[in-house]
């Protein structure tokens, strides 16, 4: 059973973010739907009121209220509105854009300009090109037929206001404002997270490599005490290089957070001196074979943080064997410049976990927090401009990481 990560933890999070998110988005969009249809009916209902006082108007006797019918009929000022007999002939148009402003507000029909009448004339048909308009009446819910008398009739088509043609985009626009600020809010946490892990990092590190001070100095002096008395001399040097490791690695520490100091080191000799430490402090059953290229290749690079690479990418290669196998270190260059490959025999990485492996956190062992791909992607990429990634993995077959440098 895979131990559960923080990686993990993070990874739920995200989702449930994103699922809270598009329910968020779904019921805004269920809300602004209904918003635009109650007013698209509303819409419906004043046409038919409208049609209903027009056919009032039109069948009126001499007690026919004139003044409300008419007034009525004149509240429309907002809904588009073509009045039209059974042969297509206009006799009223409303609240249409018309294509030639030169026409004075609102003359009738049949002073309007020749573009005029096409583009209305054009408008009404459109609707059920040469259809018969009581067909369309029947067919077309935009269509209202008004009966002025036995065997007369008008027609009346109106369209969806400015007003609701624009809310109808309302929904999609809000869409995409909503999508965007999620996307925004998303980064501005992701953000803010790293930031924190990288204060929590540099505050660690320093404060480690603070700790670490006091005894490292303690262990120099009793090591020069131990040569004062006669101890064995092999012993007190194996003493005294594990005293020198602990030093470095305080040093480590204590770059983490700062801009290192880069020189130009060779990429073999660093490599080299990088892994003396590691082959006597590994199980005998890893073989670590070195596949040197000819020509040392010079790079710019913080020494002590570039052998702490190499020294996580050992460990994690004997962890990955299990502490039985061979480990493969080639250098040489290429066209994307200076390349260090660390190949292992060991269980091998998932695809799908080839970028997660660099993530804080992410672990399979029983053991650890899952920061050590994490560092050595942060001093490779951050702080020396270069590049490391999973070249190649199969599961059971084992794993390559690749190092590239730009060539100096």
């Amino acid at each position: 059973m895979r131990k559960i990560t923080l990686y993990d933890n993070q990874r739920s999070g995200k989702v449930i973010f994103l699922i809270i998110a598009l329910l968020a988005v779904i019921a805004v969009m269920l809300i602004s739907n209904n918003l635009v249809k109650s007013l698209a009916q509303q819409e419906k209902e004043r046409m038919n009121v409208w049609a209903k006082a027009t056919e009032r108007l039109a069948q009126s006797q001499g007690d026919a209220d004139f003044e409300f019918l008419l007034t009525i009929i004149e509240q429309n000022n907002s809904i588009p509105v073509l009045v039209s007999d059974e042969n297509f002939n206009i006799i009223e148009y409303r609240n249409f854009n018309l294509p030639d402003k030169s026409d004075e507000a609102s003359p009738g029909f049949e002073e309007l300009s020749e573009r005029n009448r096409t583009y209305l004339i054009k408008r009404l048909k459109s609707q059920g090109g040469d259809t018969p308009l009581h067909e369309m009446a029947r067919n077309n819910p935009h269509f209202i037929e008004v009966v002025l008398a036995e065997n007369t009739s008008q027609y009346i088509y109106y369209e969806d206001s400015i007003l609701l043609k624009r809310l109808s985009w309302y929904p999609y626009v809000q869409l995409a404002v909503m999508l965007t600020l999620i996307i925004i809010i998303y980064f501005a946490v992701i953000y803010t997270k790293r930031a924190e892990q990288n204060r929590v990092w540099v505050g660690l590190s320093k404060e480690t490599a603070h700790q670490l001070g006091t005894p490292i100095s303690s262990l120099m002096a009793w090591t020069q005490y131990l040569e004062a008395t006669g101890a064995d001399a092999e012993v007190t040097r194996e003493i005294d290089k594990d005293v020198r490791r602990l030093s470095v690695i305080a040093e480590r520490f204590s770059k983490i957070g700062s801009i290192p100091e880069l020189n130009l080191e060779y990429i073999n000799d660093v490599v080299g001196s990088s892994l003396d430490y590691m082959k006597n402090r590994i199980s005998g059953k890893v073989s670590i074979n070195m596949h040197l290229d000819a020509d040392d290749h010079g790079v710019k690079l913080s020494r002590p943080l570039f052998e702490w690479v190499m020294e996580n990418l050992t460990k994690n290669a004997v962890d990955a064997m299990d502490g039985e196998g061979k480990i493969d270190i080639t250098t040489g260059t290429d066209k994307s410049g200076v390349f260090i490959e660390v190949k292992d025999t060991g269980k091998g990485i998932p695809r799908k976990n080839f970028k997660t492996v660099f993530n804080p956190g992410f672990t399979t062992k029983k053991r650890g927090w899952g920061l050590g791909l994490t560092l050595v992607k942060r001093i490779i990429e951050e702080y020396h401009g270069g590049r490391i990634y999973v070249k190649s993995s199969e599961p059971g077959q084992g794993t390559t990481f690749r190092i590239e440098f730009p060539s100096f």
